[in-house]
């Protein structure tokens, strides 16, 4: 029974260790900075793909680059092509339990420059950014 629990022990450290080597490791994709927030958008590439893309979303002060909590936030992106109407993909976004920090999900059915949105309405204020991330 005792090595069982420090079987899970040691298990559950190692797998903590990981998320934590996961955050550090991701790499921006794109930095804007807005009035007194800076919105960084990472993955663990530096890029977004064709496909399911997991990534990052974070908002810290602009002075002084801590974490600022930014509430509700949304991201969606855009890709004008001539002749067709406009390819929109939204993300899905968890806060992470960083404050500050939001986990998302976007899908891309091919490649091309996207034009992106962030909103966000909160104890950061509201505001939002606008910005073009390249698909390869």
């Amino acid at each position: 029974m005792i090595r069982l629990m420090a079987i899970l022990l040691v298990t559950g450290v190692l797998a903590m260790g990981a998320g934590v080597a996961l955050a550090a490791d991701m790499k921006p994709i794109h930095t804007q900075k807005t009035k007194d927030v800076v919105v960084t958008l990472m993955s663990e590439s530096g890029q977004w793909k064709k496909g399911k893309n997991e990534f990052v979303l974070e908002f810290t002060s602009a002075n002084d680059k801590k974490p600022v909590d930014a509430g509700k936030v949304n991201l969606n992106t855009s890709m004008t092509m001539s002749g067709m109407a406009p390819m929109i993909a939204g993300a899905t976004l968890t806060p992470d339990k960083t404050p500050g920090r939001y986990l998302g999900t976007i899908e891309f059915p091919d490649a091309g420059t996207r034009q992106v949105t962030v909103t966000w309405d909160g104890p950061a204020g509201k505001g939002s950014t606008k910005f073009s991330v390249s698909v390869p």
